[in-house]
């Protein structure tokens, strides 16, 4: 018995040698268990490609100027030559109104003006005749000055102070007849004035159209009395509103954080749905003030529409690019991990041991980031759950193909006209 129990007792302690024998044998006749125990990883490969970042917006046409058109002066509306949708000219009659007392106030002051060159002439002839008299009444005095001196005693002294008294009289006419000429000078350049003034009020009963567009409303009809637009009653009502839609306003809402990509210059596509259009327009100016409510910089590119294909209030989806590189190192954005204020990968050496690497990031897309410095074109990097791995380790690579080129699309919204006329308080 005793035996039998020591037999068995040896059996037990061979058991785990004959096991690890046998253990060692496998592996040595099966080298993949070890690759068993090293963990996979999702990796791509840096390469080279183009990344661009896009903004798509919503923009609304405005016209480039909207006239209220009022008269200069009030009156009785004779004649309007135009209606809502007509196309005008700059300088073409728009209207035509009658004002009675400026009438009779022209003709008053036509006959000032001929009044006043009638004094101007009248003045002008008395400056002949005093110097006339003068240059008689001084060479009388010359004569018998140089007869006194040549024959002292000849002439007596009372007949030689009176010839010098009436030269010096005579001189003295001459000089109030300037002077009473400069005086009529001066009236009739008042009166040339004042007719100036009334006959450009006169021609203020032509209204006319201040600059090419097309007439959007039409306010007064023939008959009606015309308020002046001189005063700041806003309740006077213009006789038509101006449109200038030969050159439209295309406004669009950048969003603050796209703001620092907006330059003077910066070319956009425009499309307009509403008739089919496509085009290439370039910034021409922007507020340079974020809408504090919308978080929005209203920007604006001007468009030619000579043939008025576009109405002002048509929408067009615009797409300007905010970023772009061509031919750098690319790699997925999952890649990148930040640590503190520094960008990270985790790139595989040639033995798939992971080392960490600082790199410098540029231009980021939706899917792919350019690497300016740190990795060359076909380094391997991690992608995505990096928290998994640690320096040194090694791992065993999944490469996951992926694209070479991206190009980022963000979109934004549209202008509130009405909301924005209502904040301006309703200027044009």
């Amino acid at each position: 018995m005793r035996k039998r129990s020591s037999s068995i007792l040896v059996a037990g302690m061979m058991f785990p040698v004959l096991a690890a024998i046998v253990a060692c044998d496998f592996k040595s006749q099966h080298p993949g268990a070890n690759a068993a125990e090293i963990p996979s990883a999702k990796v791509a490969a840096a390469m080279r490609g183009d990344i661009a970042h896009t903004l798509s917006l919503a923009g609304q046409f405005q016209p480039y100027q909207v006239v209220d058109v009022h008269p200069k002066v009030t009156g009785f509306m004779v004649k309007i030559n135009v209606d809502i949708g007509d196309r005008v000219r700059k300088g073409e009659t728009l209207a035509v109104l009658e004002v009675p007392e400026l009438n009779a106030q022209l003709k008053g002051t036509v006959f000032e003006v001929e009044r006043a060159k009638d004094d101007l002439l009248r003045a002008q002839h008395e400056i002949k005749r005093a110097e006339a008299i003068h240059s008689a009444l001084h060479a009388d005095y010359e004569r018998l000055l140089e007869t006194s001196k040549a024959q002292p005693g000849l002439i007596a002294q009372q007949e030689l102070d009176d010839a010098e008294s009436k030269d010096l009289s005579s001189e003295s006419q001459v000089d109030a007849a300037k002077a009473a000429a400069a005086g009529a000078q001066q009236h009739a350049e008042v009166a040339h004035t004042d007719n100036d003034r009334v006959q450009a009020l006169q021609n203020y009963t032509n209204v006319v159209a201040p600059l090419d567009g097309v007439i959007v409303w039409r306010y007064a009809d023939t008959g009606a009395l015309i308020q002046s637009g001189t005063n700041s009653n806003e309740q006077d009502i213009p006789i038509v509103r101006l449109s200038q839609s030969g050159l439209l306003r295309l406004r669009m809402p950048i969003p603050e954080n796209d703001v620092q990509f907006v330059h003077i210059g910066d070319p956009m596509q425009v499309r307009v749905d509403a008739i089919g259009r496509s085009f290439t327009g370039k910034i021409m100016r922007f507020t340079r003030d974020v809408n504090f409510e919308t978080r929005t910089m209203e920007t604006e590119i001007d468009v030619e529409n000579k043939d008025l294909s576009i109405s002002p209030g048509m929408y067009a989806n615009t797409e300007m690019e905010l970023g772009h590189a061509e031919k750098v190192v690319t790699i997925p954005v999952e890649a990148l991990v930040l640590k503190g204020n520094q960008e990270t990968v985790y790139l595989l050496d040639a033995s798939n041991h992971i080392r960490a690497r600082n790199v410098e990031v540029g231009l980021r897309g939706s899917r792919l980031a350019e690497i300016k410095s740190g990795l060359e074109p076909g380094d391997r990097v991690i992608v995505g759950a990096q928290d998994k791995y640690s320096e040194g380790q090694q791992v065993s690579p999944i490469l996951t193909p992926e694209p070479a080129s991206d190009v980022m699309r963000e979109a934004g919204g549209v202008i509130d006209m009405k909301a924005e006329e209502e904040s301006s308080g309703g200027a044009k």
